[in-house]
């Protein structure tokens, strides 16, 4: 069972999302975490505050949307059990979504309501960036789920059986998470240190009693060029041992988002990390993110194979 307004919404969504997810990526970078200081839900005190400097505008504006992709996710979880029925794989990615939709406000009160934002450099900022970034990818991960399975309710995803493929696809999945990790420390260390390049940036970190998040940024480039390239052979083989009518295409938008990725990623460490490469350095990584998990449900699926059949039989009637 589908529904083709369902799904052009979902989509709509997930876009809508990336976009208040690259905008909470320049609150960071601009140091506006404590726009609103020490409130939540409102902002200094104030459902519509007075803005006498950027920062408040920046982090306002990030609760606003934020605010708005919450009430998507409600309305999609809402919508998807009215038109699809029990066991419905839709039904399950929206409601995995609105779960860390939930995890994800907590913990961005959290943040704030704790001070870990602004200038704060603390152990626990460092302990919850990581946190708070994988909670966002598997928020997003599941919403487009929510949205593929809903066009695609055959692509129930089977792992037993299914030898070095299923292996390999999971491996790939604990890559871009440590990977994700690691640039959030990289990400939080490049907000409160900011160096001019990359030669600064090594240079710091192979500085005695530097801060911890300044030596530990140096790290990410080579894990991210390594799972880079695990990846790609994946999904290579992927594409050529589980051939379908989406399998190969969804590998190869994969395969492309991995090499702009490096390339990004490596603009992005050669400038000492702009907000201008910044910015697609995490949409592509949230990209990549979507594309593993359509790659996955895809290739671990046998219902590519039905769906054609299925077509035919309800032709012949």
């Amino acid at each position: 069972m589908t529904n083709q307004r369902f799904t052009f919404f979902a989509w709509g969504a997930v876009v809508f999302t990336l976009a208040v997810i690259l905008w909470g990526d320049v609150v960071q970078a601009t140091g506006s975490g404590d726009g609103c200081g020490a409130y939540w839900p409102t902002c200094k005190g104030e459902i519509l505050p007075t803005f006498v400097g950027y920062e408040t505008f920046i982090e306002y504006f990030h609760r606003v949307t934020s605010g708005m992709a919450l009430l998507m996710a409600l309305g999609l979880l809402v919508w998807s059990r009215r038109i699809f029925p029990k066991g419905h794989l839709a039904r399950l990615g929206m409601g995995l979504t609105m779960f860390f939709m939930i995890t994800e406000s907590l913990l961005g009160a959290g943040l704030v309501l704790f001070r870990l934002v602004g200038e704060d450099a603390s152990i626990a900022r460092a302990v919850v960036a990581p946190i708070h970034l994988i909670n966002t990818l598997f928020l997003i991960g599941f919403m487009a789920l929510g949205a593929w399975w809903s066009s695609h309710p055959l692509h129930r995803p089977v792992w037993s059986g299914q030898g070095v493929v299923s292996w390999a696809l999971a491996l790939g999945f604990v890559g871009i998470l440590l990977v994700a990790a690691s640039g959030a420390l990289t990400s939080l260390g490049d907000a409160l240190f900011p160096v001019a390049g990359s030669a600064e940036a090594v240079s710091r970190a192979l500085t005695p009693g530097e801060h911890f998040l300044v030596q530990l940024r140096i790290y990410h480039p080579f894990l991210a060029v390594l799972t880079s390239v695990f990846l790609l052979a994946v999904a290579v083989v992927v594409a050529r041992l589980r051939p379908s009518k989406y399998t190969g295409l969804i590998a190869l938008v994969a395969g492309v988002t991995i090499g702009l990725q490096i390339v990004v990623g490596f603009a992005n460490v050669w400038q000492g990390a702009p907000l201008y490469t910044q910015l697609p350095h995490l949409l592509l990584s949230d990209v990549l993110w979507i594309g593993w998990l359509l790659l996955t449900v895809s290739a671990l699926s046998l219902g590519h194979r039905a769906e054609p059949r299925a077509v035919a039989v309800s032709g012949a009637r």
